[in-house]
Formats: C-alpha cells, sequence, structure tokens
C-alpha cells in the first residue's frame, strides 16, 4: 500500500519509495531491510550528536515527566529562562535578548518582522524592505522564500505571489580571501546599500557558508566589511546562523570567526541536537530598546503556539552542555583535517572533468560538479556501500555528525570519490 505522506522537494511521478528507518546509533540509522546506514548529512544538518544519544533521550523522557508544555504566553518556566540565559553566554557578545520560536524558517520571519518593527518605531517607516544575497536561501515560508535567491533558487514559481526585496551579488572570494581580494564584493554590496539604503531595514546573510545555496564558503572579511557598512546606513545586520551555527564551520558560531556581533542573530538545527523541532532569535540591547514604549504599536506581535517549548529547552540545554564537555570543536578540527586530506587535497579529485570545485570548512565538504547529470545514481551507489548521501543539484557534499568518528569519516569521504575515479563493487 501506497504511504499517504507527501515528501518534501520529491517528483510525485517518479519518486521512488522512500526506505524506511525504524532506529539509529551515533552516526548511522537502520532500515527496515536491516541496513544500517553511515549518515553524511547528518539528518539535514542537525543531528550533530548522532542518533540516540543517551543524554539526549533521557533529558526529554525526564522533562516530559515534569512538564511537557505550556503556552509562553503569559507565563514561563524554567527549561526557556534557563535557555536563554545559556544562549546570551555562548553567542557573540550583545546579544542579551532571546525570542523562541519552533523552526528556523520562523526564526527568520520573526527576525525580519523585528527588523521592520524596529525601524518603524524609530520614525523610519519606509525602511521596511530587506538586502540578501544571491545564492541565498532562508527557509521555504512565504517571507523567507521572497530573499531567497530570485533565479537559481527554488521558489521561482512564486514570484509573483512574494514580495519584492533587495538582492545584492553572491560573493566570489573564499573563505581564506584577503581583505583586499574581497574589496569588490564589498564594493558591490555598497552599491546596492547607497541605491536603496532609505528603504532597506536588514541585511540578512549565511555568514561564511551559503548552505541550501550551493554551499558557497566566504571570507571572514566580508562579515567585517558587512558590519562596517550596515552601521554606515542606519541597516540591521541579520545572521541567519541556523545551519552555521553549534560548530559547523570549525567556531562556535561563524559570527566568531570575524569577530563579529550581527543585530540579530537566528539559530535552529543543532540548537537541540536535531531532536526537537526549536529556534532562537537574538537581538541586542539596541533593537531590543526600541520595543519599550507606551504605544499599542511597541508589542511584538508575534508568538508561535510551540515557542519555548519546555522539552525543546530541555533538551538543548542538554545538547549544548554535551557539545561544551566532549570538546566538540576539538572532535570538529579534527573531521576538518580528514576532510581537508581526503577531498580538498586530493589532486585525482580536483582534476576529474566532471568536478568544478572542492570546498572544505569546518565540518562541511562539498564537490561542486559542472553538471548535475553527473550526480546522477550517486545515492544508491552510497547506499550500496553503507552510506547515506542526498546530493542536490550539482553538489554533492557530507556535513556528519560530529561524533563521526575518523575512520568512520574516511568512509564516507571514499564513497564521494569513488563515485569519480572509481566505481568498485561494494
Amino acid at each position: 500500500m501506497t504511504s499517504p505522506v507527501w515528501h518534501p522537494y520529491a517528483h510525485l511521478k517518479t519518486q521512488a519509495p522512500a526506505p524506511k528507518v525504524v532506529g539509529g546509533d551515533g552516526p548511522r540509522f537502520t532500515l527496515d531491510t536491516g541496513e544500517s546506514l553511515l549518515d553524511a548529512t547528518c539528518s539535514w544538518w542537525c543531528m550533530i550528536h548522532g542518533y540516540r544519544h543517551p543524554r539526549l533521550v533521557r533529558a526529554i523522557q525526564q522533562q516530559a515527566d515534569e512538564l511537557c508544555h505550556v503556552m509562553l504566553g503569559g507565563l514561563t518556566h524554567a527549561p526557556a529562562d534557563r535557555l536563554a540565559r545559556e544562549l546570551v553566554r555562548v553567542t557573540p557578545a550583545g546579544l542579551n535578548h532571546v525570542f523562541f520560536s519552533d523552526s528556523g524558517s520562523v526564526g527568520m520571519e520573526v527576525a525580519m518582522k523585528m527588523a521592520v518593527q524596529y525601524h518603524h518605531l524609530r520614525g523610519k517607516p519606509a525602511k521596511r524592505r530587506m538586502l540578501t544575497l544571491m545564492k541565498a536561501y532562508h527557509g521555504d515560508t512565504a517571507g523567507c522564500m521572497a530573499v531567497c535567491d530570485p533565479e537559481e533558487g527554488m521558489h521561482s514559481l512564486f514570484a509573483g505571489f512574494l514580495p519584492q526585496h533587495h538582492f545584492a551579488p553572491a560573493p566570489t572570494a573564499g573563505f581564506e580571501a584577503s581583505r583586499e581580494e574581497v574589496q569588490a564584493d564589498l564594493d558591490a554590496l555598497r552599491a546596492v546599500l547607497e541605491a536603496h539604503h532609505e528603504e532597506i531595514g536588514a541585511l540578512l546573510m549565511e555568514p561564511l557558508l551559503q548552505a541550501a545555496g550551493g554551499l558557497n564558503m566566504t571570507s571572514p572579511h566580508y562579515l567585517r566589511g558587512a558590519r562596517e557598512l550596515c552601521d554606515e546606513f542606519d541597516v540591521l545586520l541579520v545572521f541567519d546562523e541556523v545551519a552555521t551555527g553549534f560548530g559547523r564551520t570549525g567556531r562556535m558560531f561563524a559570527a566568531d570567526h570575524a569577530d563579529v556581533t550581527p543585530d540579530i542573530m537566528v539559530l535552529s538545527k543543532g540548537l537541540t541536537g536535531g531532536y526537537l523541532g526549536h529556534a532562537a532569535t537574538l537581538a541586542t540591547d539596541r533593537v531590543h530598546s526600541a520595543f519599550i514604549g507606551d504605544s499599542p504599536e511597541h508589542a511584538f506581535m508575534h508568538g508561535p503556539t510551540f515557542m519555548g517549548n519546555p522539552l525543546a529547552c530541555r533538551v538543548a540545554l542538554e545538547s549544548l552542555a554535551v557539545f561544551e564537555e566532549d570538546d566538540y570543536l576539538g572532535r570538529i578540527q579534527t573531521l576538518n583535517g580528514v576532510l581537508r586530506e581526503e577531498l580538498r587535497d586530493d589532486a585525482a579529485l580536483r582534476a576529474h572533468p566532471a568536478v568544478a570545485d572542492v570546498r572544505v570548512l569546518g565540518a562541511t565538504a562539498v564537490i561542486e560538479v559542472h553538471d548535475a547529470a553527473a550526480l546522477a545514481g550517486v545515492a544508491d551507489f552510497a547506499r550500496e556501500r553503507g552510506v547515506w548521501l542526498r546530493p542536490f543539484g550539482r553538489w554533492l557534499y557530507t556535513m556528519p555528525a560530529y561524533v563521526t568518528s575518523t575512520h568512520d569519516l574516511r568512509r564516507i569521504t571514499e564513497v564521494m570519490k569513488h563515485w569519480f575515479i572509481d566505481r568498485r563493487a561494494p
């Protein structure tokens, strides 16, 4: 019998039956066929502790025995209060206020509404457009779709439905580029701000790593320059760290590479280690203080039903504790060394005619090809070899769980390379 589940990003006429997952442990999940697959994608980049981590499971069980949910409207509870304090502690200095929601997309919607209302309350209601970057992806809700890449992104069908915002060219200088090499990208950003700053309320960006837009990697100098431009043109700087937060780029947050504090930061995915949906939008005192006043318009009119869910807050607290106590940043550095050695520095892979580029940053690696057809069949090829890979477009990537051993990571990179170089039998 065909399942009634409507799967995401799937072509209904040609999609193959989805493998059924029945369990997982560490960096692997198990199918009902008995197969154990090494998850190279960290279940859309959120299962940073792997599957069935005993401390995270226990935290959920204990919290469920106390309080599963209560509305945050007019009430509060200890897990939400504790998590907010912990997020203020670990994020860049100055992000002192935390608004919870239930997904990364909603967290970004909160950030955009916050930016528009901030300027309105300051007597600048014209500053209601966003500025974002080409190749950006910020989520699938309507507001987020409007600030995703309108040309190469997945939402072009909805162009007539969406509000219109401004876009700057995607940065072209790589992660290791100097300030001089980044200057052309910053000049392009300045040109858009000079032309439209009177109606731009915020610059949105995925710092250092544009994830679903093609795993593009940019320089910390770009973040510093963007911060300076936003200050110059009275534009809020919003960092979408849904994918980059909690170690993915090699530091706790991508902002830490540049020693930059955005005005607003959005977190999700690794926030709970992937164990429950949750998100947080953090703001500085400057943003928060604009909402303190006497008029009805000073209230921030947003309230997701499940914001601050006690189960999600409790597991997020345990996730952060495990991250720090088990030296995940050290683990990520080790994983990065393997990815650089096995993929980025592999001359034969880089020279393959199908390969356009190989990039590595933190616990992320991508092989970009010239034509998406070059990746047709790679998921089945990897599954036969005990690895779960899910490429998209022209990008074959891995974002492994941080508990992945170097041996298992080399197994992942071996499968990725063999797709191009030596397609041996399983």
